[in-house]
């Protein structure tokens, strides 16, 4: 037994008749736990809004030293210039309109079709043994190329256009909803089964409800890529929408309107995510939101 420790019932006794504290060791350090800082709305939305307007700062200044030509892309006074005009007599407003139509309808299209296939092959052994394997292999098939086949097989007008954003739409929504309905728990699947819960009942009671964050986030995919596909199908020939408005500015050399598209469907694609966002919030109260806990 070495001196220290043998000195050491004495010293715990002098210290129990003293009345004073050990003292702590040196190698010892008080945890202290890490307390998440409560943040406000307006702080995240500050932090958020830091990088366009840096983006926007540095567009300016590069404009105004003339590092950013008028013909390579206008300035931010005369992008604004330009909304106003569109939007003045009118061009921008129909546009948008038409463009949204086509996105919306091809989206939808594309939601019912993956939902219902994801369900079908993730759900059911006899569909996923029919349909997987064929879908997987039309998956791989870039949407971009069924451009031209899709202009001999419907022509120039808007069923090819909205069949087009439908094609790009339904598969991300379909691996999300395989993938989301056969991970739900099997126990829980055959516990409502033995209360006598059918196949319509099952899914829409206990399977759905199971694979939703898998389902916002297809739908977030396929929202996406909505905006993806609308540019490509806009490029079909349009006599309307924002594509078209952007194959007029070309033959002008109008970096303005050109720039004013980009922002569009940009802005198109944000508000896409923003809605998708917000029913996540709705639907799954519970969940953390991403980045809280850093």
């Amino acid at each position: 037994m070495s001196d220290t420790a043998a000195a050491s019932p004495g010293l715990v006794r002098r210290e129990a008749d003293s009345g004073e504290p050990a003292a702590p060791h040196t190698g010892l350090v008080r945890p202290r736990p890490q307390l998440r800082r409560a943040r406000g709305r307006g702080y995240a939305l500050a932090v958020r809004t830091v990088g366009p307007v840096l983006l926007l700062a540095l567009w300016w200044v590069a404009s105004a030293t003339g590092l950013l030509t008028p013909d390579v892309l206008a300035s931010p006074g005369a992008v604004f210039r330009a909304v106003g005009e569109l939007w003045g007599n009118g061009q921008l407003p129909d546009a948008l309109t038409i463009s949204l139509t086509r996105s919306g309808l091809g989206l939808l299209i594309g939601l019912a079709a993956g939902l219902t296939l994801g369900i079908t092959t993730g759900f059911t052994r006899l569909g996923d043994e029919l349909l997987d394997s064929s879908i997987q292999t039309l998956r791989t098939i870039p949407f971009l190329s069924l451009v031209p086949l899709f202009m001999v097989w419907f022509g120039i007008n808007e069923t090819a256009k909205v069949l087009l954003i439908a094609v790009a739409t339904t598969f991300p929504m379909y691996v999300s909803t395989s993938s989301g309905v056969r991970n739900t728990d099997p126990k829980l699947i055959e516990a409502m089964r033995s209360f006598g819960l059918g196949r319509l009942a099952l899914v829409r009671e206990v399977v759905l409800p199971g694979a939703l964050p898998s389902l916002l986030a297809g739908l977030r995919l396929s929202m996406t890529l909505s905006v993806i596909a609308l540019i490509a199908a806009e490029e079909i020939n349009a006599t309307a929408g924002i594509g078209y408005l952007m194959s007029q500015a070309q033959s002008y050399a109008r970096t303005d309107v050109l720039a004013v598209c980009i922002l569009v469907y940009g802005l198109l694609g944000l508000t896409a995510d923003i809605v998708v966002r917000l029913l996540e919030r709705l639907l799954m109260p519970w969940r953390t939101p991403q980045g809280a806990t850093r």
